[in-house]
């Protein structure tokens, strides 16, 4: 099966994806992730072309450890708008790699990149399957499964529909975090106010935030302030109740580390097949 990661940096679908993109692949499954800016605007040393070429060299290395496709467009950041030209690059874009399953930003966001991109990915939903729209690019016969990938924002809230365990990939996704140097070890904390230890192994140490182990309890995770490992397992805190009706007692309880997905009423039908095929 075909799977198309839509985020609207660089590091959106490493960091919310990041897990199910690396089981997906593990079963024989096709990847890709597409980054509708080109990180530009990510740095505050860097000049904008050199931020852009640090990015696509982190963006590489992260393809290569997943055994993906990773594509990045020219949009400069903070520059992304969901008008008729980018809807139907996009259109053309899903139509060429026909996937059967879209994951992409909520277009309720603090930013306004990932609202855009999530507007974006609603706006070509339908608009698939319609022969005369964009006629250059064969339609799709049907609508591809779409899903939102998780934030904290209230209005509306998100839903998970979908809450996997990420345990057995949790080392490789903190990986995944390391090598996006020019993120987490300098544009992020710089943003934040943050100091960054010096030595590899002191800042991978204040990247995590704190180790969790399986002592650690939901509230514990929940009450820290900051790091990657903990952001990760602030997901299966988060929806406990729903990783409990996945797996059950004794293996839900026990999930450190998650990712949560929400439908989109706009995509194709997950049945009961595909979820199988996709999420177990």
């Amino acid at each position: 099966m075909k799977i198309l990661m839509i985020g609207a940096h660089q590091d959106d679908n490493e960091f919310r994806c990041g897990g199910l993109a690396q089981q997906l692949v593990k079963k024989g499954h096709n990847v890709r992730f597409l980054s509708l800016c080109n990180g530009c605007g990510g740095h505050h040393i860097l000049s904008p072309k050199e931020t852009t070429a640090t990015r696509a060299k982190e963006s590489a290395a992260v393809a290569k450890l997943l055994g993906i496709t990773y594509d990045v467009w020219d949009i400069d950041d903070c520059s992304l708008v969901a008008d008729l030209e980018t809807r139907r690059r996009l259109i053309r874009y899903i139509r060429n790699y026909a996937p059967d399953l879209i994951i992409s930003h909520r277009p309720n966001d603090y930013h306004a990149d990932h609202r855009a991109a999530g507007q974006l990915v609603q706006d070509a939903s339908y608009l698939l399957i319609v022969p005369n729209e964009c006629a250059d690019a064969p339609a799709m016969k049907d609508t591809p499964v779409i899903m939102y990938n998780e934030d904290s924002f209230k209005n509306p809230d998100f839903h998970a529909d979908i809450v996997i365990s990420i345990d057995e990939e949790i080392d490789t996704k903190m990986k995944i975090a390391d090598l996006n140097v020019s993120q987490v070890y300098e544009w992020l904390p710089y943003t934040y106010h943050e100091e960054v230890p010096e030595t590899p192994e002191e800042r991978f140490e204040w990247l995590k935030g704190m180790d969790i182990t399986a002592e650690t309890t939901d509230e514990e995770v929940m009450a820290a302030a900051r790091g990657y490992l903990v952001r990760f397992a602030k997901t299966a805190a988060r929806f406990r109740k729903e990783l409990l009706d996945t797996y059950g007692e004794e293996k839900g309880s026990k999930v450190r580390f998650a990712e949560a997905f929400e439908l989109c009423e706009y995509g194709g039908t997950l049945t009961e097949e595909l979820k199988h095929q996709l999420f177990d």
